[in-house]
């Protein structure tokens, strides 16, 4: 029980259960509980969306949930990935590049990719909910499986990658990863992945780790491994690309 709210602790807003500093231990049996994190975010994003469609109209109900999106992952992904941008797209070395990483200041392509993804996001939300009134299948499959999938893809690159510091909580994280971590997020994952759309969610669920796979080596070939930025950069791009899977007609 500690492992699963220490992933929820982590990766939301969640009530602070535990008042204390988890453990590097408890930190690394985390991880395999990622993808729960994602099926109880992808359900309550719908539940959001679904009363938000009794009063306003798409467009609105779509930034809504966009906006519930953000609160309730206090942007810790997209935080991620808007340091992510800077670090990779601003630095010429491998460590000027970590070093505007861990700067808090946001610079442009930060921002730049910060905006691009919430627009891609808020585009296919409004896109998806159009298909249908309120009881929206396929809003529910878009949201569930993005955010579980999402959070599938990290423990991925999190387990197979080398770190790239060797302090802060992401190092201690990584080192406390096990195989088991991987193979209990992959059967969270793969059988929400099945119960919600069978065939398609196991295509979605490779489609999530060629995404984790390649954001993961081109960061290899800049850096000399894996941060916890990059880590947030795998979730908010397969989130967004599986949003974006479920727009097409």
């Amino acid at each position: 029980m500690v492992s699963i709210i220490a992933a929820f602790q982590f990766l939301t807003i969640s009530p602070t259960l535990i008042k204390r500093m988890f453990t590097s231990q408890e930190m690394g049996r985390a991880v395999g509980w990622f993808p729960l994190v994602g099926v109880v975010l992808g359900a309550s994003l719908y539940v959001v969306n679904y009363a938000a469609q009794l009063i306003f109209p798409t467009p609105v109900s779509a930034a809504l949930t966009l906006f519930a999106w953000v609160i309730f992952t206090r942007a810790f992904h997209l935080d991620g990935f808007m340091d992510t941008c800077d670090g990779l797209f601003g630095g010429w070395t491998p460590d000027r590049r970590l070093e505007i990483m861990k700067d808090s200041r946001m610079g442009a392509f930060g921002a730049a990719g910060g905006i691009l993804v919430l627009l891609t996001e808020y585009a296919a939300l409004q896109s998806i909910s159009d298909a249908s009134p309120p009881l929206n299948t396929s809003l529910f499959s878009a949201l569930m499986l993005s955010t579980t999938l999402g959070r599938w893809a990290s423990p991925l690159v999190i387990y197979f990658f080398p770190y790239a510091r060797e302090d802060g909580l992401g190092i201690e994280m990584k080192r406390n990863v096990r195989v088991r971590e991987v193979i209990l997020a992959t059967l969270i994952a793969g059988s929400t992945a099945w119960l919600i759309s069978g065939w398609i969610g196991f295509l979605l669920m490779l489609g999530a780790a060629m995404i984790g796979l390649l954001v993961a080596f081109y960061a290899m070939r800049l850096l000399s491994g894996l941060t916890g930025d990059i880590y947030g950069t795998v979730t908010t791009l397969v989130e967004m690309l599986t949003l974006v899977f479920f727009t097409i007609s």
